[in-house]
């Protein structure tokens, strides 16, 4: 008998050792992904085309997540600073020859596909900041939280000068969560708020027309009930109105009398919560607070300071993309282009967030295989 042959998994639990899976979180993600695809069918007015091609990169997303779990996470270690110094390339890239829809200059055309590099980024920074801590002491001095400070701010600045003050949030928010989880001092954090407090009127006169009036809108929804705040108000009848149990799947009324707009992309979740109720708000909300577990969960067994910081920032970042979209989308926020993760119609967005998810794979399993 060949020792190939001796070797090979002969059950579940060695199989998903094998190729290092992490079999709850990939459940978890699955499970949110198909639902996903059922309201995109519904909120999309029925195109099969669009849950096609959502399917199509949501197959891509889901190879490339296991591809990267086989990669041991010393790898993305060395990489991040590489794949952070090309990220900012390609943002400058962007500002001179990128591709402009909707009054937003944010794609590289790459004629058989448009990449947006701000996507890249948010796995870039965090990864970036852990490995700059690795070999640092914790809880950091200044001069180091100086330092990630800066490695955050330069993408932040460049993503938000495009703009897409939403996506730039998340990236600075993806940043901050590393420098959180290596012990930033609470004096620092509160000096930060602070500053940043001090600094919102700089902010507000730096802010575009119309990023100035979705915050005016959110303070007083009533000012433009048919201009700006339209899209709120119609995104409360349509959660409103699902009650507790829905009206039923292809049966919301704001999406497909196209009362809802962007139903299928920042707006999703008000056609989810019109179709399903209270208690399918739940189960999502259950299924985003288990993801999220068991991400920090990944990050509290992790064996070094890199895995502890990479896979704590990936988890609450992932957190913060569904507390930001859905508080946009109830009222609770001001209005930002950010997608509900793995509901949301699109596709870097999408293929970024599972490589993140693939990352947790491989910080988890290779702490096993180490162990062993």
């Amino acid at each position: 008998m060949s020792t190939s042959a001796t070797n090979a998994p002969s059950s579940l639990s060695e199989w998903l050792v094998y190729w290092r899976i992490d079999l709850q979180l990939l459940i978890a993600l699955i499970c949110c992904a198909a639902l996903g695809l059922f309201v995109l069918y519904s909120a999309s007015g029925q195109s099969q085309t669009m849950v096609f091609n959502q399917g199509i990169r949501l197959g891509i997303g889901l190879v490339g997540m296991l591809v990267i779990a086989q990669i041991p996470p010393e790898w993305f270690r060395v990489a991040a600073p590489w794949v952070f110094a090309f990220g900012v390339f390609l943002l400058v890239l962007v500002i001179a020859l990128g591709d402009t829809a909707m009054g937003a200059q944010r794609w590289l055309d790459l004629g058989v596909l448009r990449f947006q590099p701000s996507e890249l980024m948010k796995l870039a920074v965090p990864l970036t900041v852990a490995a700059y801590f690795r070999d640092r002491s914790l809880p950091p001095t200044m001069r180091d939280v100086i330092v990630a400070a800066a490695l955050i701010a330069v993408p932040v600045v460049l993503v938000a000068d495009q703009p897409d003050l939403g996506t730039a949030l998340l990236i600075a928010a993806a940043g901050g969560f590393a420098l959180y989880f290596a012990g930033l001092r609470w004096r620092v954090i509160v000096l930060l708020i602070l500053l940043a407090a001090a600094a919102a009127p700089l902010l507000w006169f730096n802010m575009h027309e119309y990023q100035q009036g979705r915050v005016l809108t959110f303070l007083n929804p009533a000012r433009d009930p048919t201009g700006a705040g339209y899209h709120i108000s119609q995104s409360k009848i349509a959660i409103g109105s699902g009650g507790l149990f829905g009206k039923g799947w292809l049966n919301g009324s704001q999406a497909h009398l196209n009362f809802l707009p962007e139903s299928d992309t920042d707006f999703v979740f008000a056609v989810y919560a019109e179709e399903t109720g209270l208690l399918g708000v739940v189960a999502l909300l259950a299924l985003y607070c288990f993801i999220v577990a068991r991400g920090l969960f990944i990050a509290m067994k992790s064996q070094d300071t890199f895995q502890r910081l990479a896979a704590g920032s990936l988890s609450l970042t992932f957190f913060i993309y569904v507390f930001v979209n859905i508080g946009m989308v109830a009222g609770l926020m001001p209005v930002v282009g950010v997608p509900l993760p793995l509901i949301s119609y699109g596709g870097t967005s999408m293929v970024i967030l599972l490589a993140s998810f693939g990352i947790l794979m491989s910080i988890h399993t290779h702490r096993k295989l180490l162990a062993t």
